[in-house]
């Protein structure tokens, strides 16, 4: 298969650098990644200035390339400069924090894998929360067998993966969940502190996820499950669609 690797963290990433290794080991993988970290910029691309793209002197010519934009950016010019055919797959991460609930609309990681879907590529985000242990290594590996699970079927039309995985070792993991996004919102608050000079300003404070609906992202994340949601692109609200015909305009 052919692969465009990307991420919101920089091409020099430990995530990253673990699929790239892995999936590299039986796949053809193009990295096209921010030259630095780009966390946070959802689904955002650069219009205001020129992008620039360069490619990294390695020991895999021709195939690590870093740009100067958001991860959306990577795979948009990904796509169009390094690929005469569309690749099999968009990968984005693997994101060092859980992309869970309403994180998941913040996320780069998840909008570079939406980016792909927008462009009828399957596209799959793999995230890991933030805890002592990172096993990127086997979350990878994990990965390299959903893409090759999936094969020539794909995926519908406009839909990616997101999947996150609990900050364990993977041994330990108690099993695998299919689940939709949790609406809880895990950054709200605020932590208010003062400089030198008595002026206010202000850290997200992210609040610890309860465990929730059993059958949400969040919820297996608490019970030390991996998560898989499926996301369509889509965002019309159907049911709301049908009933507009009998809205009135007065």
């Amino acid at each position: 298969m052919k692969i465009l690797l990307t991420n919101d963290d920089g091409y020099q990433a430990p995530g990253i650098q673990s699929l790239f290794r892995i999936l590299g080991q039986k796949h053809r993988v193009v990295m096209v990644a921010p030259d630095r970290e780009r966390s946070a910029v959802s689904h955002g691309i650069t219009l205001h200035h020129p992008v620039r793209m360069r490619q990294i002197e390695s020991n895999n010519p021709g195939r690590i390339y870093a740009v100067d934009g958001t991860p959306a950016d990577c795979v948009k010019l990904g796509l169009a400069e390094c690929f005469k055919t569309p690749p099999d797959w968009v990968i984005a991460g693997i994101n060092p924090g859980s992309n869970i609930g309403i994180d998941i609309n913040y996320s780069g990681t998840v909008g570079a894998a939406r980016e792909g879907a927008l462009n009828g590529i399957p596209g799959l985000a793999a995230s890991i929360k933030l805890d002592r242990v990172m096993d990127y290594d086997n979350l990878a590996r994990f990965v390299m067998n959903m893409v090759e699970t999936i094969g020539d079927k794909g995926l519908p039309s406009g839909t990616f993966l997101n999947v996150n995985a609990p900050g364990i070792a993977f041994s330990k993991i108690q099993g695998v969940r299919i689940t939709r996004q949790s609406l809880d919102n895990l950054s709200f608050r605020f932590e208010r502190r003062q400089d030198p000079r008595q002026r206010s300003y202000y850290w997200y404070s992210r609040q610890n996820p309860v465990p929730g609906t059993p059958d949400t992202d969040i919820n297996a994340i608490s019970q030390n499950c991996l998560s898989i949601t499926p996301i369509h692109c889509d965002l019309t609200d159907y049911k709301t669609l049908a009933e507009m015909p009998g809205f009135t305009m007065d």
